[in-house]
């Protein structure tokens, strides 16, 4: 059965992207191979994402992951239009669900931080992959966001590094 993991880089100060839903702060980052993005990569049977990160990736000629995975993509978004390659379902718990099939025994990548929340609320989150950056961006997306707080216990699962990456898995609880 397919897990559902949320992965994604993220500033040292906790931001997935600077105001705007801007992603630009990632191609200054000359990191080199990250043996843990590899092994997700390697890892991953389908990816689910919410409109907003849909947008972006449709203007990047439909790629996820740079062009570096292909495979099975669906997006949770009532109002998108639909472009090859990608599967638009409204409701999150049908998007998951026909994610999880595709990806057989494989990961679910779920990206975008708003989806990820959303997955985690359901209790569909298995685990969190991040990729602490060292980079500030002082204010954008938060990786965890959701104003009036909510607790998440996370259990740690693999800490490593790649050059100045540093590589943290959790298991949700």
């Amino acid at each position: 059965m397919a897990k559902l993991l949320y992965h994604v880089t993220m500033s040292l100060d906790g931001f997935v992207a600077a105001p705007g839903d801007d992603m630009s702060w990632l191609g200054g980052l000359h990191t080199g191979p990250n043996p843990a993005v590899e092994r997700v990569l390697g890892e991953v049977g389908a990816v689910l994402m919410g409109h907003r990160t849909y947008a972006p990736a449709t203007t990047a000629e439909g790629e996820v992951y740079g062009g570096r995975w292909a495979g099975p993509i669906f997006v949770v978004t009532r109002d998108a239009a639909p472009m090859p390659g990608f599967t638009l379902l409204a409701g999150l718990p049908e998007a998951a669900a026909a994610a999880a099939e595709a990806a057989g025994s494989g990961y679910v990548a779920v990206l975008g931080a708003r989806t990820a929340r959303r997955c985690l609320e359901a209790g569909l989150l298995d685990e969190v992959l991040v990729h602490v950056a060292p980079v500030l961006l002082g204010d954008g997306v938060r990786l965890f966001d959701h104003p009036g707080g909510t607790r998440a216990r996370l259990d740690p699962v693999e800490l490593s590094h790649a050059g100045p990456i540093a590589n943290v898995r959790y298991r949700v609880r």
